[in-house]
């Protein structure tokens, strides 16, 4: 199954000279926020595939106009062809401000999806727009990763965390945007990137020429 997961930067690529031969296997389209929600309904009209997406903390334009078909997993676990997907949205900061959480919040959504979680056996992948505390966030108060997320992380162990927030630029394949933690592939999908899941794990797809520099 190939997976193309979004967030923060609309790519010119996909947006104005979008090639359906590029994204014609994808099976399932996941944003990890901050994104015009035009794009959103852009891709998922464009690539027949279901589209998930959680809040970015700048996605506050959604509450009157959500990007149309596509669907909402913030705070939720989802099920797609046998892939447990676990999201959550926003981000660390200290104001109250929608689709933005101190590390207590964060706490409570997190803890209020452990019964679901032991129904289900766990997840398989996890997504949010922040990332977890000390892999791939940054250092002021509102670019520090969650260490609610570290610990679904260390519990669980899924096979993979897709987050945003933090921009990283260069290629779609670089050490920064795509590592590993433990048993769980790390990455960073700012702009855009194509993964592809099987039984031998999940791994970024790599064309054989690549179109576009991110």
């Amino acid at each position: 199954m190939k997976i193309l997961v979004v967030s923060d930067e609309e790519s010119k690529y996909i947006w104005d000279h979008f090639d359906p031969e590029r994204f014609k296997d994808i099976e399932l389209i996941i944003s990890c926020g901050d994104l015009n929600a035009k794009y959103l309904s852009f891709l998922v009209t464009m690539i027949p595939a279901p589209l998930y997406y959680v809040h970015g903390n700048h996605d506050k334009g959604y509450e009157k106009n959500p990007p149309l078909g596509c669907v909402c997993i913030d705070d939720r676990l989802v099920e797609f062809k046998g892939l447990r997907i676990l999201g959550f949205g926003g981000c660390l900061s200290p104001r109250k401000a929608l689709h933005e959480y101190s590390e207590k919040q964060m706490w409570q959504k997190v803890n209020r999806m452990r019964l679901p979680l032991r129904f289900s056996k766990g997840f398989d992948i996890l997504v949010t727009h922040a990332p977890a505390v000390g892999l791939g966030d940054g250092t002021d108060q509102f670019h520090k990763g969650f260490d609610s997320y570290r610990w679904l992380l260390d519990t669980y162990k899924p096979k993979a965390h897709f987050y945003g927030h933090l921009h990283v630029r260069g290629s779609m394949y670089d050490k920064k945007a795509f590592y590993h933690y433990n048993d769980t592939t790390m990455v960073n999908a700012c702009g855009y990137k194509i993964i592809e899941v099987d039984e031998k794990g999940i791994r970024v797809w790599k064309p054989d020429a690549e179109k576009e520099s991110l």
